[in-house]
């Protein structure tokens, strides 16, 4: 199990991703990280902006730049949303900063969180490997 948390096995930033997902399940993310306290920053290329709702990120014109969502459910936990497409919520978690069992803990907590909110799998690939 110790090797899934391994930046020399997995990357420094594995792929975690949610498939068969909806615009629907991206604004439940979008809901969840708004109501939940935790510090977190949206941001269109170096432009930081307000949280959207999910159809208008989504709907964005093909050649505009992929927005993000950093969010830290913990201090040294980051997890970095990419809104790629409406059918899959995709993220990277930086393994760098997991030291520690604690750090660990709560971020196979947040997983669990999410994926009982979404009702489905949250995998973990290694980095550009999906």
């Amino acid at each position: 199990m110790q090797c899934f948390f391994d930046p020399d096995v997995m990357g420094a930033l594995p792929d975690v991703s949610v498939t068969d997902a909806s615009v629907e399940d991206w604004q439940s993310v979008l809901d969840m990280v708004s109501a939940s306290g935790w510090p977190w920053q949206y941001s269109e290329g170096a432009v930081v902006k307000p949280m959207p709702r999910a159809e208008a990120v989504l709907s964005r014109p093909a050649d505009a730049e992929c927005p993000e969502l950093r969010v830290w459910p913990a201090a040294g936990v980051l997890a970095i949303f990419r809104f790629h497409a409406s059918e899959e919520i995709d993220f990277d978690v930086d393994l760098r900063e997991l030291q520690g069992q604690a750090r660990l803990d709560v971020l196979c907590g947040w997983l669990g969180v999410l994926g009982r909110r979404l009702g489905k799998a949250v995998v973990m690939t290694p980095g550009g490997r999906r």
